[in-house]
């Protein structure tokens, strides 16, 4: 088999197709949690805090000379900096992803499983032939 027969075969298989898939649909469900955290919870958070929390420019001057208030770009530019406010914005993103996923993953086990009960019960399969065959021997030998 030819290298590119063989990978052909491997790329269009349905698991390496349903992976791609899957990682392109996670990008942008990630997207998705990056907006909701920077774009509705930080905001809500800064509301609830007196408006004075901004996490994405919470960082720790370990080495350099950086003007106090700097944002987080020109901070880094002028020193080594712990960045430990992006840190806590991408630690919630990754906790919301995570509940999100979690309730994803609760809903469609609870539609399954209603599913397989409405599924009517399917009647049991017949015995091999040979099962048959040797019932049938069974009984006509408890008969004589």
């Amino acid at each position: 088999m030819s290298f590119m027969t063989e990978f052909r075969e491997f790329a269009v298989r349905g698991n390496v197709i349903d992976l791609a898939v899957g990682v392109i649909i996670g990008a942008a469900f990630g997207k998705i949690v990056d907006s909701l955290v920077k774009d509705i919870v930080m905001p809500l958070v800064n509301a609830l805090l007196g408006g004075s929390v901004d996490f994405t420019n919470k960082y720790l001057v370990l080495s350099g000379t950086v003007p106090d208030g700097a944002p987080l770009d020109a901070a880094q530019k002028a020193g080594v900096v712990l960045a430990w406010g992006n840190f806590v914005t991408i630690l919630i993103n990754f906790v919301l992803l995570a509940f999100v996923i979690f309730w994803m993953v609760k809903v469609v086990n609870r539609v399954r499983r209603q599913l397989e009960a409405e599924k009517p019960a399917e009647p049991p399969a017949p015995p091999p032939e040979d099962v048959a065959l040797l019932r049938e021997i069974r009984d006509e030998l408890k008969r004589r």
